[in-house]
């Protein structure tokens, strides 16, 4: 795909939706050993809401701004608490890096893209090795990064990113945490891979697909 469009990451909003009610289940086990098992159950509300917002006539005739704004607010109404203002501040960052443009080339993704996960850890306040999604956003960001200077296409741009925020969200069971609620157990959140981590690898895989 060598232009983005409104109607393109419409798609690509409802196929992340769609990957989220498939991995629904397996983000909550995930989240009963280190939380509250509520993790798959957000997601889920939270993107099945943006990708029925977005289905409204006017939003499928605007721009990528538009688009990005209106999946922030969705997911920030449906899901208040913990990754809402997180993934709000993130698809806020991306409208306001593509602000002007009716199509988006690959770079300006790319752009949108680093944009969400600077906006995610600038909210969240955490870092690479705090096992959070932060350890699947920020490798999955320089990736993104270096891809863009090379020139990458879209598909190989995504692709890069979709690989390093598995080995990311994998790299989480090794640490401790030390943000959120799973910080209380200690060294035995080891073993464990953090289920915003993981979620974030199932997110970027689908962003992949929904622009494929």
């Amino acid at each position: 795909m060598s232009e983005i469009t409104a109607a393109n990451l419409i798609s690509m909003f409802a196929e992340i939706a769609k990957a989220m009610a498939e991995s629904k289940a397996h983000l909550c086990e995930l989240d009963g050993v280190i939380g509250d098992a509520d993790h798959g159950i957000a997601m889920d509300l939270g993107f099945s809401t943006v990708a029925t917002n977005l289905a409204a006539p006017d939003i499928t005739a605007a721009d990528p701004t538009t688009v990005f704004n209106t999946a922030a607010k969705s997911f920030l109404n449906a899901v208040g608490a913990s990754s809402g203002p997180l993934y709000a501040t993130a698809f806020m960052r991306a409208g306001a890096s593509v602000k002007g443009k009716t199509v988006l080339t690959a770079s300006d993704f790319a752009d949108a893209f680093i944009a969400m996960a600077k906006g995610i850890q600038d909210r969240g306040k955490a870092e690479i090795g705090d096992k959070t999604m932060i350890d699947a956003w920020v490798p999955a960001a320089e990736a993104v990064e270096s891809a863009k200077t090379q020139g990458a296409s879209l598909a190989e741009i995504l692709d890069k990113a979709g690989k390093a925020a598995e080995a990311g969200a994998e790299a989480t069971k090794a640490m401790i945490a030390s943000k959120g609620r799973s910080a209380r157990l200690g060294e035995r959140a080891i073993g464990h891979i953090d289920p915003g981590a993981a979620s974030t690898a199932i997110l970027i895989r689908a962003m992949g697909k929904g622009l494929g």
